[in-house]
């Protein structure tokens, strides 16, 4: 059986998803394309040898529908011959992608593969595909006669179930800025990101080189002012025991971005002269409570270290994706992992959590960590809408 390895992975910086943010004027295709570029730039691979490009997307509506994927191939000038799909497993569909490359790759169907990830949310605002419709159906009605609730509500409920208090949620969002902050100061991220010549408000263009929404300066002291974000009569109602306190602050911010990751076997890579950074060890996915929705991450982990035959102590970096940091600091209590070694670049709670962009750029600051640190196996899990989760282990080469 064929192994899987990681030639290389690149990202963009990620701008803030709003009118005015770094990336906003530049079109999602364009975004995407700027990053599989990239990524055939840095590895020097003929573009004719890719045997697909398989890419995450949340937002699959206005600009980013219409299989994505390939418009983005065809963008970034992969020849016509090459074909591409666009996965959705909500937050993490570019996680998803990597594994299908892999998977591909494994069972000898793909020689060569992209996988990839992107969202503009200034330009495809987070819902847009859903909003006004009845996606879940009269079946998921029966089966949850109460309802489902919003991502926010539900982090709120797992705040609750871990008796996770403000404080706490504050200052691991306020650790994930200055983490992410040191990182920057240092040049740890200058090996991953491949800067951006976006439009400006004026339409002139500019190149963007850092991560946005980072704010060094930030603290538990100032986050504490912040109001809830997710508090509402209709929420309050039916959930008496919430003290409400995720918001604006300790959650994720709204961003645009991308990332690309190049995926071969260990033979087809020393066949192209190419050295691989990391070899794809093993994958995960679960499903789990929709109402809690953002607990699958525990479950994942214990699925894929168990697959694995490593233990916890084991794993030298863990990726755990702050879409809240109440589901980080669940995870934490639940693993008992060591926190000194989750998100030691900083998380999305302060780097921000391009929808379906952000599985592979976990994955390239993943290898960029334990490179850094001299690590040999690597975790990455991402929560995901609906009550689902990816997991993947890779070890350093």
């Amino acid at each position: 059986m064929n192994d899987a390895v990681i030639v290389d992975a690149v990202r963009t910086p990620i701008g803030k998803g709003k009118p005015g943010g770094a990336l906003s004027g530049m079109h999602p295709v364009d975004l995407h394309a700027h990053a599989i570029r990239s990524l055939l730039e840095r590895t020097g691979i003929d573009p004719a040898a890719v045997d697909d490009v398989i890419s995450g997307a949340v937002g699959q509506i206005g600009e980013q529908s219409a299989n994505t994927a390939r418009w983005a191939a065809l963008a970034a000038g992969l020849p016509e011959s090459v074909p591409a799909v666009t996965v959705d497993r909500q937050c993490g569909s570019s996680q998803q992608a990597i594994h299908f490359a892999a998977q591909g790759v494994i069972s000898g169907a793909y020689d060569v593969v992209i996988a990839s990830g992107v969202e503009s949310m200034s330009r495809v605002p987070i819902g847009s595909q859903t909003a006004g419709r009845d996606f879940l159906g009269a079946g998921v009605g029966r089966r949850y006669p109460d309802g489902l609730v919003p991502q926010g509500v539900s982090a709120e409920l797992i705040a609750q179930r871990w008796g996770l208090s403000r404080e706490r949620l504050d200052a691991f969002a306020a650790e994930s800025h200055h983490r992410a902050a040191r990182a920057w100061a240092d040049g740890r991220f200058a090996a991953e990101v491949s800067p951006v010549k976006a439009p400006s408000a004026d339409g002139t263009p500019a190149q963007v080189t850092e991560d946005q929404s980072v704010r060094p300066d930030t603290s538990p002291q100032v986050l504490a002012g912040l109001r809830p974000a997710f508090r509402a009569d209709i929420w309050e109602e039916r959930f008496p025991e919430i003290d409400w306190r995720i918001t604006a602050g300790n959650s994720s911010p709204v961003n645009d971005g991308a990332a690309a990751v190049l995926i071969t076997s260990g033979e087809t890579a020393r066949r192209l002269g190419l050295r691989p950074r990391a070899r794809l060890h093993t994958f995960a996915v679960v499903g789990d409570d929709p109402l809690l929705m953002l607990t699958g991450i525990i479950p994942a982990t214990r699925k894929v270290l168990d697959r694995a035959g490593l233990s916890l102590e084991e794993i030298d970096a863990f990726e755990v994706n702050e879409a809240f940091t109440s589901v980080v600091l669940a995870w934490l209590a639940e693993t008992g992992a060591d926190p000194a070694k989750v998100n030691v670049n900083g998380g999305a709670t302060a780097l921000g959590h391009p929808l379906g962009a952000s599985g592979a750029r976990l994955m390239t600051t993943l290898l960029s960590v334990l490179e850094q640190r001299g690590g040999r196996y690597g975790l990455q899990t991402m929560c995901e809408a609906g009550g689902l989760a990816n997991a993947t282990i890779v070890e350093r080469l």
